[in-house]
């Protein structure tokens, strides 16, 4: 059976450029899901939450999260206000989130882990 392969993040990245280039040219298809245009929704984070924590899926290294509020911030500390933070402002996601089979593999791009996960 084929594996089910998603990339989930938005198209400027660099993060992301790498990661599209990397599997372009190995071969592995996949399926691009443009979170700035597409959007997330509550059920595909909570999905993403049985595999990775929210300090995992929260870039706070990024000029999104730089740029928020002390209050938004500290809505990131519940689940809950994590999740609708990511729904809110989709950048402030690790990207790219790939996803496998449902299930997420990995965050970011990294040759290494990538040619493990898709060897």
């Amino acid at each position: 059976m084929a594996k089910t392969t998603v990339v989930y993040g938005i198209p400027n990245c660099d993060t992301v450029k790498k990661a599209r280039v990397w599997l372009e040219e190995h071969d592995v298809p996949f399926e691009f899901h443009d979170f700035k245009k597409a959007g997330v929704n509550e059920q595909l984070v909570r999905d993403w939450l049985k595999d990775v924590s929210t300090d995992q899926l929260i870039n706070k290294r990024g000029t999104t999260w730089r740029g928020l509020s002390d209050v938004h911030k500290a809505e990131a500390d519940t689940t809950n206000g994590a999740i609708a933070l990511m729904i809110h402002k989709p950048s402030i996601i690790k990207r790219p989130v790939v996803v496998v089979n449902g299930r997420v593999k990995t965050l970011g791009f990294s040759a290494e882990q990538y040619e493990t996960l898709f060897a």
